[in-house]
């Protein structure tokens, strides 16, 4: 099965998509039905044991390029992920790992598999994004391998579950992207205060004048 499109994201621009795209826990915030998404040494996962440790796990949501830095995808590296999605009458929890084989300004791509009980899948997926006049365009492109009960369903079914799922994906990375916008305008608002503050300090100090008399001016 193969699925493709492109989803613009707006009033943004490629940097800030591409932070928020390389950030594992924006994506498992965005990514419908996904319980974790965590590094891990290989491909031999233990889930038990992550489901546990997620129960204690809290991430603080940061727009903090350092921060998010620390904790980007990384080319070759390993990724660990709980997800249920419905597909018609059933709703299969997947145990995936995947693996970021390419990762380089503006593109990254991605190969994995996931298995549930009764079914599991094979894939390859990439990306690209380009500036638009007034957005950023994420192409995007997915090639999977479908097996057991949800493959029985056909594509007719999967099709726009894949989209639903996409959709939503992406209209949640927008909602994040202007809530990391406003934090950020907040925090430069706060420290151009604080700036003034000290510059007006410095300037006092400068002539001599004390705090009191700074107020009377």
């Amino acid at each position: 099965m193969e699925f493709s499109g492109t989803f613009e994201l707006e009033e943004t621009t490629v940097d800030e998509v591409w932070l928020a795209l390389s950030d594992p826990a924006l994506i498992e915030e965005s990514l419908p039905g996904c319980q974790f998404l965590v590094e891990v040494d290989d491909t031999d996962v233990d889930f038990d044991e992550l489901r546990d440790e997620a129960a204690d796990r809290e991430i603080e949501p940061t727009a903090d390029p350092d921060v998010i830095a620390g904790r980007a995808f990384e080319e070759g590296g390993h990724y660990a992920a709980l997800m249920q999605i419905s597909v018609g009458p059933v709703n299969p929890t997947f145990e995936t790992v995947v693996t970021i084989d390419h990762r380089d300004y503006p593109e990254m791509s991605a190969v994995g598999e996931g298995s549930s009980s009764n079914s599991s899948f094979e894939m390859a997926s990439g990306m690209s994004l380009s500036e638009t006049e007034d957005s950023v365009a994420v192409e995007w492109e997915t090639e999977a391998d479908v097996f057991g009960k949800v493959a029985q369903m056909g594509q007719r079914v999967v099709n726009p579950v894949a989209n639903r799922v996409v959709k939503r994906f992406f209209s949640s990375v927008q909602e994040q992207l202007h809530e990391r916008q406003l934090a950020d305008a907040e925090t430069s608002a706060s420290a151009d205060e604080e700036a003034t503050e000290s510059g007006r300090g410095l300037v006092d100090r400068v002539l001599g004048r004390s705090g009191s008399e700074t107020n009377d001016s």
